[in-house]
């Protein structure tokens, strides 16, 4: 009986695990199936959920750039048949001819996917389409993301969106048609972290294409994760400044925080109002900025090659004293310029002979030919051509000739020649006196603004530099890329750097070549320049650190037909280290008389005289688009 009773216990035992398996059978192989033969015979759409991109701010948590919503009306387009065309096109506000275009258009990538058939559709007409889009099944309205900027200006750091073509869809796989991507600045370089990922929704449609709700009751849908927040580097404050100070000039600044390489301000001029290259007037903006003399979307900061002119004798200096053939008390005499036959480098007034520290102070153009000349002519090396080869290993560890790596796209390396290119113009045993103009910055040699921020920043940290970058912290964990964090040394001693230092103090006080443009109160390190172009003025230049000993802000500053370096380029720089470096910023600035100078200056009509070669008296204002 006992074991009767046992094997009973067993039969139910095994009969209800039987039972389990069969109705957890049924689930799978009925229901299920049935949802899955429910969606071939009624079909479905599949919705992308956009998530919303991350925002951007400033170093103090200021709003640069945020989101918006905007719809764009889409369908199948194999399944556009027989509908009121008429009603449906006087809602979009289109002709019929027009109409039919669209479906062409959206019909030759895959007549079977969901394609756009009205872009950023206006409110009015949105609201419009959903009181009657439940009349036209085959149609439906997909939310996406735009962007939206807080400011006027720093669109050449921030960057732009734009929709992909055909080509880059095809090598990037994330994106669809009508799809837009981070396509300069910021917003391309950190596109990835930005973006953020998409979801989808499978919507079950019936026969008539009229949406049935989700397919599975959403178990194959997916939801969106929303994009990373950048905290850029930019001061806010220091960046309007600095456009402000710019505005009707041509040209670029930029300040770095030396010790960590993060980029304070960069500035072009002309700029343009990022809020143009947003929504359904971005490709019509985008063709008017094109077309601008002026070149507004040319980011000058890190792409235009500049001659740096004497602001290129401090590192001429720091080369000199690291390879044994300038010291701080060699003096070279000066007779209006430096002359070798029956070449000439003219150079300005001033008291001879100097030694190093007065002639960075006194920009003497002699003394840096000298110098030169001494490290191509060194007789530690075979030749010219060796010591050259040397000379620019040199420069490029100072990030010159080379890009710095700023997390910006399509910086340019700027203009550094190879001896091969000195050989085919002068010669196989080319001389030092061949390439003579470039110990003064002109010649054959470029620098970005960029690259001659950096080079100060260099400077006031006595030989290092960190990688710059506008980006301070990604995410919520705040992190930043380690190669921003890397110190680059160069190949000269930090000890060397003092000298330079020391001369470049007394630039801006009295005697020095800015010594009417220095700010009371703080004591700048800087150097002027003063470079030739052939095509009209003369370029204003000025580099400078500050302050002398506890360094915070390294800048530099191009100002095309400028003319000399202390005219616009130092009072723009100096005015701005000032600006940065007060505690509270609305005290008003030491040099009232300055700031009122810089603002009123206007030299458009010069720069666009030169850049069309017309009389500029019979040029038209140039009036800047806004923003819709």
């Amino acid at each position: 009986m006992e074991r009767n009773h046992k094997l009973y216990i067993f039969q139910i035992t095994l009969g209800v695990i039987g039972l389990i398996f069969i109705v957890r059978l049924f689930f799978l192989q009925i229901v299920d199936t049935s949802n899955y033969f429910k969606a071939l015979s009624y079909g479905s759409n599949e919705v992308t959920i956009y998530p919303d991109r991350g925002t951007i701010v400033d170093r103090f948590g200021k709003l640069l750039v945020y989101n918006d919503a905007v719809y764009d009306l889409m369908a199948v387009p194999e399944k556009v048949k027989n509908f009121d065309k008429v009603r449906l096109c006087k809602v979009l506000q289109i002709d019929t001819f027009d109409f039919n275009q669209r479906i062409l258009k959206a019909g030759r990538y895959n007549k079977k996917v969901a394609s756009i058939i009205y872009k950023s559709l206006p409110i009015n007409i949105y609201s419009q389409l959903q009181e009657i889009l439940y009349d036209y099944p085959p149609f439906f309205i997909e939310t996406k993301i735009d962007r939206r900027y807080n400011i006027k200006g720093a669109a050449h750091v921030l960057g732009y969106m734009g929709e992909l073509t055909e080509k880059q869809l095809k090598a990037e796989k994330y994106y669809k048609p009508g799809d837009i991507k981070g396509m300069s600045g910021l917003e391309k370089g950190y596109e990835t972290y930005l973006r953020g990922w998409k979801g989808r929704k499978l919507v079950l449609v019936d026969k008539f294409s009229k949406q049935q709700g989700s397919l599975a009751g959403g178990k194959f849908d997916s939801v969106p994760t929303t994009g990373q927040n950048i905290i850029s580097s930019l001061d806010l404050d220091l960046q309007e400044f600095g456009e402000k100070l710019l505005a009707n000039k041509i040209g670029s600044i930029v300040a770095i925080e030396p010790q960590t390489g993060e980029v304070l301000a960069m500035v072009n001029s002309p700029n343009y109002d990022p809020n143009l290259l947003v929504g359904q007037t971005r490709s019509k903006n985008f063709g008017a900025l094109l077309m601008d003399p002026r070149k507004p979307l040319f980011n000058r900061a890190i792409k235009a090659g500049y001659p740096p002119g004497s602001t290129f004798k401090t590192i001429q200096a720091l080369i000199g004293l690291q390879e044994g053939v300038l010291h701080p008390e060699t003096r070279y005499y000066c007779s209006r310029g430096f002359h070798l036959g029956s070449l000439t480098v003219g150079c300005h007034a001033h008291g001879s002979p100097l030694n190093l520290e007065n002639s960075i102070a006194q920009s003497c153009n002699a003394y840096y030919c000298n110098v030169y000349r001494s490290i191509l002519d060194n007789p530690k090396y075979e030749s010219v051509q060796d010591a050259y080869i040397q000379w620019s290993k040199y420069l490029n560890s100072f990030g010159i000739g080379v890009k710095t790596g700023i997390d910006i796209p399509e910086e340019s390396t700027g203009i550094l020649k190879k001896p091969a290119y000195f050989e085919k113009e002068f010669g196989k045993n080319w001389r030092s006196a061949n390439v003579i103009s470039m110990s003064i910055g002109q010649g054959q040699i470029g620098l970005t603004p960029l690259q001659m921020c950096n080079l100060s920043a260099t400077i006031a940290n006595k030989g290092y530099w960190i990688t710059p970058h506008v980006v301070k912290a990604i995410g919520d964990n705040k992190w930043l890329p380690e190669e921003f964090k890397v110190k680059h040394k160069t190949m000269v001693e930090s000890r060397y750097f003092d000298s330079v230092i020391v001369g470049m103090a007394r630039v801006c006080k009295p005697g020095g070549t800015a010594g009417r443009q220095g700010i009371e109160g703080i004591e700048i390190c800087a150097k002027t320049g003063t470079a030739q172009n052939p095509h009209g003025e003369d370029h204003s230049i000025f580099i400078a650190f500050a302050p002398k000993d506890t360094p915070k802000i390294a800048i530099a500053v191009v100002v095309e037909n400028g003319g000399f370096g202390n005219t616009y380029a130092a009072p723009i720089a100096n005015l701005l280290i000032e600006r940065y470096l007060a505690l509270d910023r609305v005290v008003p600035t030491k040099r009232p008389d300055m700031l009122e100078k810089m603002l009123k200056a206007n030299l458009v009509g010069a720069a666009i005289y030169n850049l069309l070669k017309v009389d500029s008296t019979l040029l038209k204002p140039i009036i800047p688009l806004k923003a819709q």
